[in-house]
């Protein structure tokens, strides 16, 4: 995905007085891809020096999906940086393990070999993912189709990175490390983060705050804007 599929909420939040800024990781939409390839930390590295590079002041970070472990990283290694973190349908483990729920291997697998065969035909598929159990489906889908045609077309190797990714992540050590304020926001049809893991996640990083949206999917800031930014108001009181 790249970083125009957050834009009309983006122009959401700018209107309730928020200052937004909209980044792409490295190898999506117009950001180049990471010369040794796509990882968590080398991700984390180029959003810090973007960070670095504009802001004079801490800020809060969002991610989604993938970007919430992402934005994660940057938030344990950059307090003072990162004065609020918010992860949306996000998971510090996305594939499924023993005792942990999560995309099931032969699927995220099935995804990496389908993207060899058919590149296009794949994304489609992914695209669909994104919408799947939201009541807006259809519509949330053609958003973000949209998105995806503002920018330049996803870089083939990026996607497989970014799949391998999502395999081999595992932030659950992590977690009780995280100072930083921490929103966690779900939707409880989300197909890619199931909402079984949402305990478990608390039990891990009972500091941090979820809410979890009963109508939304894996892209709530696309079928719920209101509900998601009515959590980002409460967190930030």
């Amino acid at each position: 995905m790249n970083a125009a599929v957050f834009a009309p909420f983006a122009e959401l939040l700018a209107e309730q007085g928020f200052r937004v800024g909209l980044l792409d990781l490295p190898g999506f939409g117009d950001s180049a891809p990471l010369r040794d390839g796509l990882t968590v930390a080398g991700m984390a590295a180029a959003v810090t020096h973007t960070l670095n590079d504009q802001l004079s002041a801490p800020c809060t970070l969002l991610g989604w999906s993938m970007g919430g472990l992402v934005a994660t990283e940057v938030a344990r290694q950059q307090q003072a940086r990162v004065s609020h973190l918010v992860t949306l349908a996000s998971s510090p483990c996305f594939e499924q393990r023993p005792q942990w729920p999560g995309i099931k291997p032969e699927v995220l697998a099935g995804f990496a070999a389908a993207l060899e065969l058919d590149f296009d035909g794949t994304l489609e598929r992914f695209v669909a993912l994104q919408a799947m159990g939201s009541r807006s489906a259809r519509q949330d889908t053609r958003l973000i189709r949209e998105a995806l045609s503002k920018a330049q077309r996803p870089d083939e190797a990026a996607l497989r990175q970014g799949l391998a990714v999502l395999q081999q992540a595992d932030q659950r050590s992590l977690l009780a490390q995280l100072p930083t304020p921490w929103l966690r926001l779900y939707g409880r049809l989300d197909a890619l983060v199931p909402a079984s893991g949402i305990q478990l996640v608390d039990a891990l990083a009972p500091e941090s705050v979820s809410v979890i949206l009963p109508k939304a999917a894996h892209a709530p800031f696309i079928s719920h804007p209101q509900e998601t930014l009515a959590a980002l108001q409460q967190f930030h009181r």
